[in-house]
């Protein structure tokens, strides 16, 4: 059943020529604005895809966008889908699945969460080097999953160390902050209490958010080479914690996002 939705999914989007794309982008919370870069050859909502998911959260777009940025083809997920709306972790990566059914060999990925590491800052942006899933389930998971691949998926190495090393050179070409470190992905909405930022601090975390590591999952279970990049938009720190405010969350997202839009554009040059 899943193997026929998913063909019919590919099928459809097929019929409307997308059907070639080298590089899948997954944006996050206020990175949106690196479709105004994408010469734009297809854009299609969620809804009109069949047995697509439909976004929920105000400020994700949820639509499909097809077309070429920096001489690359690209598909990119305007908008994702997160546990704490209620999906299921087959919904959550379902776009992955279907960027892999349109040919991508590379996946980028971009996200915000919190800083539990305090020498990082507001605005600024951490690639992924590791993650800790603590979303208490996996989306591979489930009965055949050895038709779509390797049931018991290596993640030795979940982030590209390659393509890591090429953003930390553009990075510092472009005189842009770039932390290295540890994602932890918690299910939400509600944020953590002083208590359970302590823990994540006690289990290595350098940063924590509600996405990322089922597409990471599903992306590896695929062999598609894949990184991740966070951008930090409030400091968890248990000691001195204040209440969350969404807004200025949304506004450190958009001020961090010209170095986002930077850091994938001269890379996806490179790849």
């Amino acid at each position: 059943m899943k193997k026929q939705q998913l063909q019919e999914s590919i099928n459809y989007l097929n019929s409307k020529g997308i059907d070639q794309a080298e590089i899948g982008i997954v944006l996050g919370t206020g990175l949106g604005k690196i479709v105004n870069e994408i010469t734009i050859e297809q854009e299609i909502a969620y809804a009109d895809i069949p047995h697509f998911p439909k976004a929920t959260v105000e400020f994700h777009s949820g639509k499909l966008i097809y077309g070429w940025l920096e001489g690359k083809k690209v598909v990119v997920m305007s908008g994702r889908f997160h546990l704490y709306e209620g999906y299921n972790l087959w919904e959550v990566t379902y776009g992955i699945r279907i960027m892999h059914g349109l040919n991508i060999n590379k996946l980028l990925i971009s996200n915000a969460a919190g800083a539990i590491n305090l020498a990082y800052k507001k605005g600024d942006l951490m690639l992924l080097d590791d993650h800790i899933n603590l979303q208490g389930n996996s989306p591979l998971a489930f009965a055949n999953v050895g038709e779509f691949g390797s049931q018991f998926t290596d993640m030795l190495e979940p982030y590209s160390k390659k393509i890591n090393l090429q953003l930390k050179a553009i990075a510092k070409q472009n005189n842009i902050t770039l932390h290295e470190g540890v994602y932890a992905s918690v299910v939400g909405p509600q944020l953590e209490t002083r208590a359970e930022y302590r823990m994540l601090s006690i289990i290595g975390a350098d940063a924590v958010g509600m996405s990322t590591v089922p597409e990471v999952i599903v992306a590896n279970h695929l062999n598609i080479e894949t990184i991740a990049v966070s951008v930090l938009t409030d400091e968890c720190d248990p000691d001195n914690l204040k209440p969350v405010n969404i807004e200025e969350i949304i506004a450190i997202a958009g001020q961090a996002e010209p170095k986002m839009i930077t850091l994938f554009k001269k890379l996806i040059q490179q790849l």
